[in-house]
């Protein structure tokens, strides 16, 4: 495995440092993939990064998740406008009485809608802002409880997006059958432990059994105070200010339950496939909008297209972290973190190192699905040498990646979340990092455990 030896981490490394020193994400992802170029390519670092730059924008997968992602703005923006989103929060404000209740109705959301990691933030998020702010939550928390709900959740189902692509591996490994690959990953969940832990740590807090912590106890005293968001909230922000109920719109229950319905049907129903579940939302959205009047067939494309720019930055972000991702593949950046544990792994030590090693490195990184593809081709038949529970080190592996992201400050889930709950990305990605921490802790400790137990 080639790599560029301790200089492989110095562009994650800087990544890290810029944005904790700055508190912006997306200079911080610009800064380090600069560097990334300049130790790849020297004097030509700089035609390197726009080649990687056009390259990012030719991907497939990068317009999925400008089409996907400026689609749900889209959506959101029309049912803000549509007075959906305010029918839905007045339902839900009838019976959230109290804070603790706001939280554990957007919690109970989270696990419900478990398909898509970005379905997932988007959804909840602006569903439930309104409902919090009547309660003078920060929506920092709002953002750590749908975060903690998006991959954390979706490695449990063997119905989602994840399970989905995890599965086509294990049938690369021959660990199963072909066609058989999601029995393979049902076969992972119990072992998924940081999915268990991050969001079963949820309920916790919200009731209060972990206090607040850190720069989330700050945040928390700031809403009490009035503040919802933190500074800096208006370049992220999808819903709020942005976008006010067309007038004399009275709001309906089902101009909000209907779209998001049939967007979670059609995810389901074309394969979980994100892309055509919005799609087909936004024609019965427009269906529903137009031929009751609700607005004008203008309006509805003026706020389709407003809709849309809101997620400009949250895409800007995605798209500087795909370009980071280009030059760590290129440094060998996990084939080398790799090998330098190698050397320590042990039967029963194996699945924590690895669960701790990849985590790292996809915190670092950005890099989930990418991770799972270099790294359970080296993982599988290492486990299987050594004698090491194969079924907890892949579950290790999974929960890795749920661990990056979860806690990495520009993976698309985090920053998803950041625009879904209103709040700045870097104060969310940094509030909800010690409840990150105590998941990682509690599940490395179970893996040492069971490690052992298993073999």
């Amino acid at each position: 495995m080639e790599h560029y030896g301790f200089l492989s981490l110095v562009p994650a490394l800087s990544t890290v440092v810029l944005a904790i020193a700055t508190r912006r994400t997306f200079e911080a992802l610009l800064g380090g993939s600069i560097i990334g170029y300049v130790i790849l390519k020297g004097p030509g670092f700089f035609k390197a990064f726009l080649d990687s730059a056009l390259a990012v924008m030719a991907d497939p997968t990068i317009g999925w998740v400008i089409l996907v992602c400026g689609l749900f703005g889209s959506l959101i923006a029309l049912l803000t406008k549509a007075g959906g989103t305010q029918a839905f929060s007045g339902l839900v404000l009838r019976f959230a009485k109290s804070k603790k209740t706001a939280l554990l109705t957007g919690w109970v959301l989270g696990l419900i809608i478990f398909i898509d990691d970005y379905l997932n933030a988007l959804t909840v998020g602006t569903s439930m802002q309104r409902v919090t702010d009547e309660h003078k939550v920060s929506r920092e928390m709002l953002a750590y409880i749908v975060d903690s709900t998006a991959a954390p959740v979706c490695i449990l189902v063997p119905f989602s997006t994840w399970a989905i692509f995890v599965a086509g591996l294990l049938e690369d490994q021959g660990l199963v059958a072909a066609g058989q690959g999601i029995s393979g990953f049902i076969r992972t969940i119990p072992y998924n432990l940081y999915g268990w832990t991050a969001a079963m740590i949820v309920p916790l807090v919200i009731l209060g059994v972990i206090p607040p912590l850190g720069a989330m106890r700050k945040a928390e005293e700031r809403a009490q105070r009035g503040i919802l968001a933190p500074p800096g909230s208006n370049n992220i922000s999808i819903i709020g200010a942005n976008f006010e109920m067309e007038q004399g719109v009275k709001p309906r229950l089902i101009n909000f339950v209907l779209p998001i319905i049939v967007l979670i049907t059609a995810t389901w129903a074309s394969g979980v496939d994100a892309f055509q579940g919005i799609v087909i939302a936004m024609v019965v959205t427009a269906v529903l909008y137009i031929g009751t009047r609700v607005m004008s067939p203008l309006t509805f494309a003026d706020t389709f297209f407003d809709g849309f720019k809101t997620m400009v930055y949250p895409l800007a972000i995605v798209m500087v972290s795909f370009i980071l991702r280009n030059a760590n593949d290129e440094l060998g950046l996990t084939p080398y973190v790799i090998e330098t544990v190698k050397p320590i792994m042990r039967p029963g030590l194996l699945p924590a190192v690895a669960f701790v090693t990849l985590a790292l490195v996809a915190f670092a990184t950005g890099t989930f699905w990418g991770l799972y593809a270099v790294s359970l081709p080296i993982i599988v038949p290492l486990a299987q040498a050594i004698g090491s529970n194969v079924w907890l080190a892949v579950g290790a592996v999974i929960s890795a990646g749920a661990f990056g992201s979860h806690a990495c400050f520009f993976a698309d889930a985090t920053v998803l979340s950041s625009a879904g709950s209103g709040c700045d990305n870097m104060a969310h990605a940094l509030t909800q990092l010690p409840y990150v921490l105590i998941a990682g802790g509690i599940s490395t400790v179970l893996y040492v455990i069971l490690g052992y137990a298993l073999i």
